[in-house]
């Protein structure tokens, strides 16, 4: 007799009603087309077995459909615009539909967005943005995965380190150093960073890179103004208007993504600070605007697109036994909104 509880199969159950298998699957996920004694009997030894559904079995067992689940933080951001852009050019070819979703940075939110994706049968699902710092706010989400994928379910991430599948990785450290590398080359040391939502693993990575290049020059990063705010324009335009407060002997600000960094000159243009005569501006991900804005922006370049390719292109290969990693490498590209830092008066902000 099979043993009682959550490791009993659906097919235990079948047997011992003398039913098809599909038909005790209709019986317990509640959809008709089975007659009452049938149903009457497919639930009774479920109950006397002591059967717990498995609700990725159940998803799962009526066959996925060929749509990409693709979750991101913000869909208005260009940075995962592009990324989805990269997803949905694969898709095209392998003939697959991409539904995306939304999660806004919250953990919450994207559990909710993750089990909405399997219960509508979606045969991949990828994930796109920073994790988070404390490895239990996505326990939940590394148990929801693990189960999809061990009932067929594919999956890849962009930008995570925790959720133990396949993932590609942004060059976050490296182009950290980099771009403040550029700016103490150029003389800077009044710097200050207009960081992202504290707990992303995203910004602690980057943060991580700005120190290493300081630390390079004789510099610490605690010497340094780090101003938190949302990873969106909104927050840049927070961020730059505290560091113009509270900080006005500043000559160069770091914005740990694009989005901060677009926030950030429009500050400096509503107080007519030139750019970069007075305050270089850097930022990160090289979003198809920053070649366009005046000054263009100096940041670095990740592959986004190639990313969103990279991610689905992983989730589609067979399945491994161990989680593999991509990395995308990065650049720095020089451009209008960085220069030598300013000879500033003892008397002059």
């Amino acid at each position: 007799m099979p043993k009682p509880g959550p490791r009993l199969r659906l097919a235990d159950v079948a047997e011992r009603a003398g039913v098809s298998l599909a038909t005790a699957s209709r019986v317990l996920s509640g959809r008709g087309g089975v007659s009452e004694e049938l149903a009457g009997r497919v639930r009774q030894v479920s109950h006397e077995l002591g059967y717990v559904a498995n609700p990725y079995a159940r998803t799962l067992a009526g066959g996925t459909s060929p749509t990409v689940g693709l979750i991101v933080h913000q869909v208005d951001d260009p940075y995962f615009s592009e990324i989805a852009g990269g997803v949905i050019e694969v898709a095209a070819e392998k003939g697959l539909l991409v539904q995306i979703s939304h999660s806004g940075r919250d953990p919450d939110y994207e559990l909710r967005q993750l089990r909405h994706l399997i219960a509508q049968r979606v045969g991949i699902i990828l994930i796109a943005g920073s994790g988070y710092d404390d490895p239990r706010v996505e326990a939940e989400a590394r148990t929801e995965l693990s189960a999809f994928q061990s009932l067929g379910g594919r999956v890849a991430v962009i930008g995570r380190h925790t959720l133990g599948v396949d993932a590609v990785l942004p060059d976050n450290e490296a182009g950290g150093r980099a771009v403040t590398a550029h700016l103490l080359e150029l003389g800077h040391r009044r710097i200050a960073v207009a960081a992202g939502t504290p707990g992303l693993t995203t910004v602690t990575d980057r943060l991580a890179g700005v120190s290493s290049a300081l630390r390079q020059h004789g510099l610490s990063l605690d010497d340094l103004p780090v101003v938190h705010s949302d990873f969106t324009r909104d927050g840049g335009r927070v961020t730059a208007e505290q560091i113009l407060g509270d900080h006005p002997e500043t000559t160069a600000i770091i914005a740990l993504n694009d989005a901060m960094a677009i926030g950030v000159l429009s500050v400096l243009r509503a107080h007519r600070i030139p750019v970069p005569e007075r305050m270089s501006v850097v930022g990160f991900d090289d979003v198809s605007v920053a070649a366009d804005l005046a000054p263009s922006l100096t940041t670095i370049r990740l592959p986004m697109t190639d990313m969103g390719r990279m991610a689905l292109t992983l989730a589609l290969r067979p399945p491994s036994t161990r989680p593999r990693r991509r990395s995308t490498g990065h650049t720095l590209v020089v451009r209008d909104s960085s220069g030598p830092a300013p000879r500033l008066s003892a008397s002059r902000p």
